[in-house]
């Protein structure tokens, strides 16, 4: 599963998730692609209200996390796509992932499923330190192994990014995943 936080349909983030879609398919994995900017999702209430009794819809907020959820729940990998905006992950992505809550922190039985993740950024700079560290903690708090990080650094307009290398690295990290 990836939650791509790109507010850009065809940007340099989008265009890193679809050849790392394409290297994941090629490997016979199915891969689901949530594209944040255009779903509906609130900011977390902190409310410690998620349950199970309804497992597609866990949170007492009824948005597009319900479309999120069901697949989350059976993803074995989470993809978290971002452009870096001011040093971290796009608010689309943190909002997302912020729901997540629901689940992780309040239904004991989510938590135990152990995901693999991958950290898939793009920006015009170079300076991925805090993103990095917050999705290393982020993982080191959730139990989860990291896959793979990439960062493609100096793509700052839309197709910047075409012709690098990263595309490679991208695709390449999806076909390994088996």
């Amino acid at each position: 599963m990836v939650l791509n936080g790109s507010p850009r349909p065809k940007g340099n983030t989008s265009t890193l998730v679809k050849h790392f879609k394409e290297g994941a398919e090629e490997s016979g994995n199915e891969v689901t692609v949530f594209n944040l900017d255009s779903m509906n999702i609130s900011g977390c209430k902190g409310c410690f209200g998620g349950n199970i009794k309804d497992s597609n819809s866990p949170c007492v907020q009824k948005d597009d996390m319900d479309k999120i959820y069901p697949v989350y729940k059976d993803a074995d990998i989470v993809v978290l796509a971002s452009p870096l905006y001011y040093w971290n992950l796009s608010g689309q992505l943190r909002t997302a992932f912020d729901r997540l809550f629901a689940v992780e922190e309040t239904v004991p039985n989510w938590r135990s499923h152990e995901k693999g993740a991958i950290l898939l950024m793009a920006a015009g700079g170079d300076a991925f330190d805090i993103a990095v560290q917050y999705y290393k903690t982020l993982l080191e708090h959730l139990n989860w192994k990291n896959l793979g990080i990439i960062l493609a650094g100096g793509v700052n307009n839309i197709g910047d990014i075409e012709g690098s290398n990263k595309l490679n690295e991208a695709k390449e990290l999806g076909a390994s995943l088996k």
